[in-house]
């Protein structure tokens, strides 16, 4: 059996598809016990921020930006 080090080495020398699969699916494999209801909801809301990027309704920003602001305000 390999261990964990070693397989995390192999795991990271896949291609970037690859990895977002295996990423995908170990993160369904942890099994989060949502309730379904809320977890359709963070679906809908999910597809319809989506959908605003993909229309142009909304500005991307990128992940600094969006930590700026946010500092910005916490420290006001």
């Amino acid at each position: 059996m390999r261990s964990l080090e070693q397989l995390t080495e192999e795991i990271l020398s896949l291609p970037s598809e690859l990895r977002a699969l295996l990423a995908d699916k170990l993160v369904e494999s942890l099994e989060f016990s949502a309730d379904s209801a809320i977890q359709a909801v963070w679906v809908t809301e999910a597809q319809r921020r989506r959908d605003q990027v993909r229309n142009g309704s909304v500005q991307r920003i990128s992940g600094e930006e969006a930590l700026a602001e946010v500092r910005g305000l916490i420290e006001s």
